[in-house]
């Protein structure tokens, strides 16, 4: 048990030390694949600020993602959330949580790669597929049959895979994404 304790207190103070460095935790993926939820609880167990970027989105335009998709089309989203993105990624030690679509953009793609610590939140495409099917809240699924959204979901993969860091999370619990997060600075 003491040396259980030991290790976390090591790895939560090595996060500690990483976060001195000035840089983002940036977590991406597919939409419903737990970004916010992973983000808030990385945030709460490190004590540090959370921005969910969809959320500062909602904020700024006072409508929801799919209000936004449905009055003012996918191109004034994608504008929108580069600006909002790239403001945010300006922060510094933080827990930024991208919006699916967020890495698939050339620019914020590049600025979280240079100056961020980024990590991919990674589950099965068919766990993704029911998790997507499933929301009401996901303007991307909406028009789009059970082959497209497949395709869709494995064609973003290969721009995630650009993350410094890949997670796993297939059969995993939220708390053993969250100690996974942690854990992996000890190595990187």
């Amino acid at each position: 048990m003491l040396i259980n304790f030991k290790l976390r207190h090591i790895c939560v103070f090595s996060i500690q030390k990483f976060m001195k460095s000035k840089k983002n935790l940036v977590l991406l993926g597919m939409m419903g694949s737990g970004k916010s939820t992973i983000g808030l609880l990385v945030s709460k167990k490190l004590n540090i600020s959370f921005v969910d970027i969809d959320k500062l989105i909602e904020k700024e335009s006072n409508m929801k993602i799919a209000e936004i998709f449905d009055k003012k089309g996918e191109a004034f989203f994608r504008k929108l959330e580069e600006r909002i993105t790239l403001r945010a990624l300006l922060s510094s030690n933080i827990i930024i949580s991208l919006g699916g679509g967020g890495f698939l953009n050339e620019k914020i793609r590049k600025e979280v790669i240079l100056n961020n610590m980024s990590i991919w939140l990674n589950w099965n495409n068919q766990t993704l597929f029911n998790r997507i099917k499933m929301s009401k809240k996901r303007p991307m699924a909406f028009n789009l049959g059970e082959k497209e959204l497949l395709e869709l979901i494995i064609k973003r993969k290969k721009t995630y895979s650009k993350a410094k860091i890949k997670i796993d999370c297939e059969k995993l619990s939220k708390n053993k994404i969250v100690s996974k997060i942690i854990d992996s600075y000890e190595f990187k």
